[in-house]
């Protein structure tokens, strides 16, 4: 049977998945869930980017990671302009149907745990945070595993006939990124003397800069939701959230600035 709109997209599935806990008694629920989906589906398509990304790094194809960077900030502006919408929402709208997301917390997203392990975000017990033996916290550790957007960009500098030291492009990938006065001294030439990788170095700090922004504004929007109130599942809320902002992915692409 050819496949219909319908039966591609699979409508009838996708439509059914929004389950207001109010039974339909709170108008807003609608909103928050479908805005929260939406964030899933497109966190979603961030990951397949970000593999292909760090594919593109690896086989030093500087046009396909251009064109994958572009594609996943343009994403991230998605991100950031859906806050938009969720603030249509008033706190009192909010609160009417919060008892009843029990544990539930944005906290839990574990494609957002994957999204920032892919990018470079390495933290001891990160993927801890998820219950033992479940899917979500195998897919965090299999990510941990493997190298991140920065360790395969730090490759693609070596490609390219940057003296990226050793120990660098062989470090342990599932700790974090630690600033490296000798990168420092390759990205500086690379600003200063090639423009074609320097482009892709503001594409990465572009990238960096996007998810602080939308980090930003889920902050600024739980603040204005339920202010300093205990986070949703129990989580610290607002406090934890606000402790996320300024955490460069890239730091040696931030402190180059001051050099050049």
């Amino acid at each position: 049977m050819p496949y219909t709109y319908t039966s591609y997209l699979r409508l009838d599935e996708l439509l059914d998945l929004q389950t207001p806990a109010s039974g339909g008694e709170e108008h807003d629920e609608m909103l928050f869930i479908v805005i929260h989906q939406v964030y899933e589906l497109w966190f979603k398509q961030v990951l397949h980017e970000t593999d292909l990304l760090r594919e593109a790094f690896e086989e030093n194809d500087r046009p396909a990671a251009l064109a994958t960077l572009k594609r996943v900030l343009t994403i991230f502006k998605t991100l950031v302009s859906q806050v938009d919408i969720l603030e249509t929402m008033t706190p009192v709208s909010f609160l009417s149907f919060r008892d009843r997301l029990d544990s539930a917390s944005g906290f839990q997203s574990f494609q957002f745990r994957e999204i920032e392990v892919a990018l470079g975000h390495r933290a001891p017990g990160l993927a801890a945070r998820l219950p033992e033996g479940s899917p979500e916290r195998r897919r965090v550790e299999e990510r941990l595993a493997r190298p991140s957007v920065y360790d395969s960009f730090l490759r693609f500098l070596s490609l390219n006939d940057y003296p990226i030291p050793k120990d660098v492009l062989g470090r342990d990938s599932t700790l974090p990124v630690v600033e490296d006065e000798r990168v420092r001294e390759i990205l500086v030439r690379i600003y200063r003397t090639d423009p074609g990788n320097r482009e892709v170095c503001e594409r990465l700090v572009d990238l960096d800069e996007g998810l602080q922004e939308w980090r930003y504004r889920h902050v600024k929007m739980v603040q204005r939701t339920i202010g300093m109130k205990t986070g949703t599942g129990g989580s610290a809320g607002f406090e934890y959230l606000k402790k996320t902002l300024f955490e460069p992915l890239f730091p040696d692409l931030w402190a180059i600035r001051t050099a050049l």
